[in-house]
């Protein structure tokens, strides 16, 4: 009896997680990858000189770690990874900084007079992360399994993401903290979206570290694709599909692409009504990147930055949050907040002996097409002097550099879709099943469904279990190495 086909477009952290699922469950799987290469927000490429290798979006892996996806996969144990011990720090001023360890006791010891309130909010998340993640992972209109812990997280994140944000806090280390780790999330920090996955991040920080994968992040993608060829499935590189009518043979198909890829795809065959919610789906404020080859590492002027594999620099709490509302209104800030990662300090093979890589970004307006090298350096360059003498070669990716780059980031928005109230509750269409698209065993799989932007594989696992229970009438396989 000949095995069901599955094709599934874009391979990703998300197609490939769709992929390795279907392949388990004894299906015919073959993955589309219009790229040279697999890996879509996780791929490690050579873009400067040979040798050096850059992380091109996503660097530092909580969620590789943490979530149900990877956690069953085995992740860990199929890949090393590398927990600094400051898993980030947070730069108000050049001698002034916060430090998040991965003990969240010795966090608090470092915050001061605000080290028992900072343990008050983080220590119950960071010890119910699993039920968090449970939560905040899966689809959110459903009863919580872990109501207690999902109280507190609410209550957390009302506060966090309201007027009354600082009303914990006497000083500005513990809310700069909370403050880098919302403003991952763009769009402006005081707001419940971006205060819940502060919380989340910063909770993860605690439980699980920020572990920077040896090698990159495609060693994240390596693994994936190794288990999808392992039980018979093969990804096809360099493979761009124009329309879904190229997909005939197959009984599903998996889409890991932006909702306006799956209107080309489709060409005219979804309902008027899904068509009009795709249309009306938005995409948030763009991100403007700098790789750095440097001759030694940063030369920080708070020594102990060297111990962080991610560090924030924006300032403030206050400062912060007027440069994300900034960009958010579609202005460039002057002094945006930057987001750093400093992985060879940590990771010998990701540069030749005496050199090492650097990895920073920050939030731009929609469609920005502004090289944001300058400004990064000079941020770079306050919190360590000397900077730009260290500088052996640096490229700078613009927002549209990042939509040239995927398609699926509209505008150099690479979580695929703003992350607000109305995309959380409809991503890209409200119900409880949003990975089902109205064409028969067509499914979206991408960070535009639930649960949203990050390397965690979810979006790919819910679309396949949907699938495997529409189409195939098939359980869960184990996913296990």
């Amino acid at each position: 009896m000949a095995r069901g086909q599955v094709a599934v477009v874009g391979a990703g952290p998300n197609g490939l997680a769709a992929a390795v699922i279907m392949a388990r469950a004894g299906l015919e799987v073959s993955v589309f990858e219009a790229a040279s290469t697999p890996g879509g927000g996780a791929r490690t490429m050579e873009l400067i000189e040979p040798g050096h290798r850059h992380d091109v979006c996503s660097a530092v892996h909580p969620m590789a770690v943490a979530a149900p996806f990877f956690r069953e996969f085995g992740l860990a144990d199929r890949v090393e990874m590398i927990r600094p011990e400051i898993a980030f720090a947070h730069v108000v001023r050049p001698d002034h900084v916060a430090f998040a360890y991965q003990d969240v006791d010795r966090t608090a010891e470092r915050l001061g007079v605000d080290g028992t309130a900072y343990r008050a909010l983080m220590e119950p998340l960071a010890s119910h992360s699993a039920e968090l993640l449970d939560l905040t992972m899966n689809q959110l209109l459903r009863v919580p399994r872990h109501p207690v812990a999902a109280l507190r997280y609410g209550l957390g994140t009302l506060e966090q993401g309201s007027p009354w944000w600082d009303m914990r806090f006497k000083e500005y280390f513990a809310p700069a903290l909370l403050s880098g780790v919302a403003a991952h999330t763009p769009g402006g920090i005081r707001r419940l979206v971006s205060a819940g996955a502060g919380l989340m991040l910063g909770s993860l920080a605690h439980a699980v570290g920020y572990p920077l994968p040896v090698g990159g992040s495609q060693a994240i993608i390596d693994a994936m694709v190794q288990d999808v060829a392992a039980h018979g499935g093969r990804i096809v590189t360099g493979h761009r599909v124009d329309s879904l009518a190229d997909l005939t043979d197959a009984d599903a198909i998996l889409l890991d692409t932006a909702p306006q890829e799956l209107l080309r795809l489709a060409g005219g065959r979804l309902p008027r009504s899904y068509t009009a919610a795709l249309d009306g789906y938005s995409y948030g404020p763009g991100a403007a990147k700098v790789d750095f080859i440097l001759s030694e590492p940063v030369p920080w002027a708070e020594p102990d930055l060297a111990r962080a594999g991610t560090v924030h620099l924006g300032g403030t709490r206050y400062e912060v949050a007027a440069s994300e509302r900034e960009i958010a209104r579609g202005r460039h800030a002057a002094k945006p907040f930057v987001l750093v990662s400093q992985p060879s300090v940590f990771d010998s093979t990701r540069a030749p002996a005496g050199r090492h890589i650097l990895w920073a970004y920050c939030h731009v307006p929609q469609g920005s097409t502004l090289d944001m090298t300058g400004v990064i350096t000079a941020q770079l360059e306050e919190a360590a002097p000397g900077f730009s003498d260290v500088v052996v070669a640096s490229r700078g990716m613009s927002a549209m550099d990042y939509q040239a780059y995927n398609p699926n980031y509209v505008g150099g928005d690479f979580g695929t879709g703003a992350v607000n109230i109305r995309q959380l509750l409809a991503r890209p269409v409200a119900g409880t099943k949003p990975w089902k698209t109205p064409l028969g065993g067509v499914y979206l799989c991408s960070a535009a469904t639930p649960p949203g932007p990050g390397v965690h594989g979810m979006a790919g696992y819910h679309a396949a279990r949907q699938a495997l229970e529409d189409v195939f009438g098939l359980p869960m396989p184990s996913l296990k190495p």
